[in-house]
């Protein structure tokens, strides 16, 4: 869940805050519930049925849907991948690293992390990195927001603004991850229940599951009130590409040095998180709908195919932000491009979710009259967003 809260995210969250204020901060709690209910489902069905989410719709709807969720999965993991390392890249320039050391070496780093062997190592490793986001929250402290302004925005959540459609599009879809659905769903497999009973095992990943989503959207609020109590006051609709150009931006009310350390080092956590999950996602997701063996607890020797594509991955990724300079300004596009993609994985989710589980555990009354209202909205939002999109970036 801490992946979540990706370089992406932490560059829409800024960019929230700079043109519109607090206006967005409603939105990021509204999101909480949203986020908790989709991941819930995906690590419901890891657990009971052992598959992960590739494999699943493969044995319950047939190899071309399992090819169509893979195709879903490969955009935007390679969207993602690419944001996640042009992250990567503004922090190492806000250091003074050329952007082919600061890639190159956490390239290199995370091949090695998951050649490594053993889920539980890379999955502590992760949380240690991804732990650097919380250094958002002191930033956001120092820049002192106006408490009267953040109700003014909670209060008055919208805007007629043309980019403001936009920008919650881009903030649904960094929250509702499309790899994020295969990567909770294939991490339950992969750690294993540790002889646990299906029940207590479903109420431990459901904990893991409302904490993270809380952690994840306070970082992210975090991000997007420093930036509104600071760039939004005296830089409204600054652009705010990259790493550099928030520290940049937050330099003067933050100091030069606590900008660079704090937001440097929280892009490095929420980079390197995610490149990792994002390229297990893939990898996973992939090697199940071609049937090979996929977990991190089998040696390099008897998964070769599986840690050949988190590889290759990790490398495409790396090459394509150190030789292509100008991706990192896709970050908000690439979120918008989330958005488009969430009516299939989602429409996914929900079919297996009544087809795959047994039926003591699929969603009964209240609790499922709330989760296809809300994934409903969710997929309806997405339509609209892909519709918009095609039609032509707004007025």
């Amino acid at each position: 869940m801490l992946a979540d809260t990706d370089a992406g995210s932490v560059i829409t969250a800024a960019q929230s805050g700079a043109r519109f204020g607090y206006r967005l901060v409603a939105l990021q709690f509204a999101l909480i519930p949203v986020l908790f209910l989709v991941q819930e489902m995906t690590a419901r069905l890891g657990l009971a049925t052992g598959r992960g989410h590739g494999a699943l719709i493969r044995q319950v709807f047939g190899r071309w849907s399992a090819l169509l969720s893979a195709l879903t999965l490969f955009v935007a993991c390679l969207g993602a991948l690419i944001t996640e390392f042009a992250g990567v890249a503004g922090a190492g320039a806000l250091a003074g690293l050329p952007r082919a050391v600061s890639v190159g070496a956490v390239a290199v780093a995370l091949v090695a992390l998951m050649l490594s062997g053993g889920h539980r190592r890379v999955e502590r490793v992760g949380i240690a990195i991804g732990a650097l986001e919380l250094l958002f929250i002191p930033a956001d402290i120092i820049a002192r927001p106006h408490l009267g302004a953040v109700v003014g925005g909670l209060a008055h959540p919208w805007s007629t603004n043309g980019g403001y459609l936009t920008l919650v599009a881009a903030n649904v879809g960094s929250t509702v991850i499309p790899w994020m659905v295969f990567y909770q769903q294939g991490a339950v497999v992969d750690r294993g229940r540790r002889g646990r009973r299906l029940r207590a095992a479903l109420r431990e990943s459901r904990w893991d599951t409302v904490i993270g989503a809380v952690i994840c959207q306070v970082v992210t609020v975090a991000i997007l009130v420093a930036s509104a109590a600071t760039l939004g006051l005296r830089n409204a609709g600054a652009s705010l590409n990259d790493i550099g150009d928030i520290a940049a931006g937050l330099a003067p009310f933050l100091g030069h040095t606590t900008a660079v350390v704090l937001f440097g080092a929280g892009m490095i956590g929420a980079s390197v998180l995610a490149a990792l999950v994002v390229c297990l996602a893939g990898a996973w997701g992939m090697s199940e709908v071609l049937g090979w063996r996929h977990s991190l607890n089998d040696p390099p020797r008897h998964a070769a195919g599986f840690y050949m594509l988190v590889a290759a991955g990790i490398a495409t990724g790396a090459i394509l932000v150190v030789l292509v300079p100008n991706l990192v300004n896709l970050s908000v596009g690439i979120q918008v491009m989330n958005a488009c993609l969430l009516p299939i994985v989602l429409g996914f989710l929900l079919a297996l979710e009544r087809r795959a589980l047994p039926a003591a555990l699929r969603m009964r009354g209240t609790h499922r009259a709330i989760t296809y209202a809300v994934t409903g909205l969710v997929i309806a939002f997405g339509l609209y967003t892909a519709v918009q999109t095609l039609a032509g970036p707004p007025a």
